[in-house]
């Protein structure tokens, strides 16, 4: 499979491969060089609602507000995406 880069350097993951994977719209990549090589790997979006549920009773921290909620769930992706780049995420 190869695919045409367009001008603004944007590729189309195959479907096939998105199917694999499980991607969908929406999804995060995160990119990296390895040597001569591009790595892709894929995050499913935030997702508040299915997040409270798998948290319910376990959460040793609560937030005044939604804004609250809404930056401490942006720091925690900024913190994955810069340890997926191999950075020292210190929060």
């Amino acid at each position: 499979m190869s695919t045409v880069v367009g001008t603004r350097g944007q590729v189309t993951i195959e479907k096939e491969i998105r199917d694999r994977l499980g991607v969908e719209p929406g999804w995060r990549a995160f990119q990296r060089l390895e040597q001569d090589h591009v790595v892709l790997e894929f995050r499913p979006p935030k997702h508040r609602r299915s997040l409270a549920g798998m948290l319910a009773g376990k959460a040793k921290r609560t937030f005044p507000t939604d804004e609250a909620l809404e930056a401490a769930i942006e720091e925690a992706w900024t913190g994955a995406a810069r340890e997926a780049e191999g950075e020292e995420f210190t929060g």
